[in-house]
């Protein structure tokens, strides 16, 4: 495995990006609102707090704020998905200050948020290090940090298993699963708060079925049609037996639909 100071971060992350870039994820994001009502529940922002939602893709978490009259900011990399984020604030009346930046590099100053958000977002940035001390950075002294974060155990673990099978993360790189340990939120967030309460919750994805549940993520999520046209047409059908078998698991519909259980860890930091 690579050493981390041999890794070129602004190649990994630009690599990155394309992949986000491809489909459209505002189709998938359509499934974490729930995530994002429980994490604004959780962190509680009150109407007037400065909100940041770091990678906010289409701006669910953003919005789910602004309802509170927040005065909300929301940064990814990915310009198509900041445009419709702009785009949905219009449609319901927000004043959101949506733009293009990176989480590793945000362009605020020290202490420039009350509360700090991501649902699925912040954890995917390469250089963990770095995206957590800028995090830690732009809240001021008792401010909150909320994140929803994929796990290990459940569906989120075996699909990101699943896709890594197909399309190998970068050497060196350590998983997005870090942030949803104790150990790994100690390591990245541990020295610059002063609590950290995390917790299990099941968050539920409604599809027509299992099948229509797998055409969504290999029509429309990035890593999942990467990976697919990465692969030879013998690989492409094993992926989508792969995902269809993972999906099928966590299925608790009885009715012919797909509802999947997702476990995901929520958890409020408070900046020291």
């Amino acid at each position: 495995m690579s050493q981390k100071n041999d890794i070129d971060y602004q190649a990994v992350t630009a690599r990155q990006k394309e992949v986000w870039a491809t489909g459209d994820f505002h189709e998938i994001a359509r499934q974490n609102v729930v995530m994002a009502e429980a994490l604004c529940a959780a962190v509680d922002p009150h109407g007037g707090e400065r909100v940041l939602d770091i990678a906010c893709g289409s701006g669910t978490a953003a919005l789910v704020s602004a309802r509170r009259y927040c005065d909300v900011t929301g940064i990814d990399y990915v310009p198509s998905l900041v445009e419709r984020a702009k785009r949905r604030a219009a449609a319901d009346g927000f004043e959101v200050d949506f733009r293009v930046a990176d989480a590793q590099t945000l362009p605020f100053g020290d202490a420039s948020f009350d509360v700090i958000l991501s649902v699925y977002g912040v954890q995917f940035a390469p250089d963990q290090e770095q995206a957590a001390s800028e995090m830690l950075r732009v809240c001021r002294p008792g401010g909150r940090i909320g994140l929803a974060t994929p796990i290990s155990r459940g569906w989120s673990g075996d699909f990101f298993a699943t896709i890594a099978k197909y399309m190998p993360p970068p050497a060196g790189i350590d998983p997005p699963l870090r942030w949803g340990t104790d150990a790994g939120l100690d390591e990245l967030l541990g020295d610059g708060t002063s609590s950290i309460h995390s917790e299990e919750r099941t968050a539920l994805q409604y599809y027509r079925s299992v099948d229509h549940a797998v055409e969504v993520f290999l029509n429309y999520f990035g890593p999942a049609i990467r990976a697919s046209s990465a692969s030879t047409e013998t690989g492409r059908d094993c992926l989508r037996r792969d995902l269809y078998e993972v999906f099928n698991r966590y299925n608790r519909a009885l009715d012919g639909t797909a509802v999947i259980e997702n476990r995901y860890l929520l958890s409020v930091a408070t900046r020291a």
